[in-house]
């Protein structure tokens, strides 16, 4: 970096993606990726490169935040790349109901789950399953042919999964393996 950069400065890093210098301290950036969330670098890091910097208004030490702009472009960001949990359904006649699971032996007692507690969990393994695989198929290291066989392991493990497709109250939430188009 030739300058100091000011908050509002769009940076891009190889592992973090694109981000925005939010604060500026004696000895380092604070910066939000959009792949990173919010993270600290050392002034000295070269890890970071200038994508545009932002000009400060003469004698300011930070730039004017529109904050509206700001939330519009975190919501971008974070949707760009899964950071959103979707708002899934869960079917209606499994609403207030509870998973157990009954050991053999008859000496052990049952586990009782709230079944929303269970469709919680199976919601995210979904989301960051769908992150992982933009995280491959992104990633610059890895050659065509391994992307490729990464996706079918997920493709997979998608299918391995469609048992719980009976808890979403939506088709389109539903879990596809090799046999749909996922």
């Amino acid at each position: 970096m030739d300058k100091e950069l000011t908050v509002g400065t769009r940076v891009d890093h190889e592992r973090y993606g694109e981000g925005v210098v939010s604060k500026v301290n004696i000895s380092n950036y604070e910066i939000i990726f959009t792949r990173g969330g919010k993270m600290e670098f050392s002034k000295s890091n070269k890890e970071i490169e200038v994508l545009e910097y932002y000009e400060s208004q003469a004698g300011s030490q930070a730039a004017p935040v529109d904050l509206d702009a700001f939330e519009q472009l975190m919501i971008h960001f974070l949707d760009k790349y899964g950071a959103f949990q979707e708002v899934v359904a869960m079917g209606e006649k499994w609403e207030g109901g509870k998973l157990i699971l009954q050991p053999g032996k008859a000496e052990l007692k049952p586990k009782e789950i709230p079944i929303e507690a269970f469709f919680h969990k199976i919601v995210m393994l979904r989301d960051r399953l769908r992150v992982l695989e933009q995280n491959i198929n992104s990633h610059p290291q890895l050659s065509d042919q391994d992307k490729v066989n990464m996706q079918q392991y997920i493709t997979r493990i998608y299918g391995s999964l469609t048992t719980f497709n009976i808890l979403f109250d939506d088709k389109e939430d539903y879990f596809v393996g090799t046999g749909g188009g996922n």
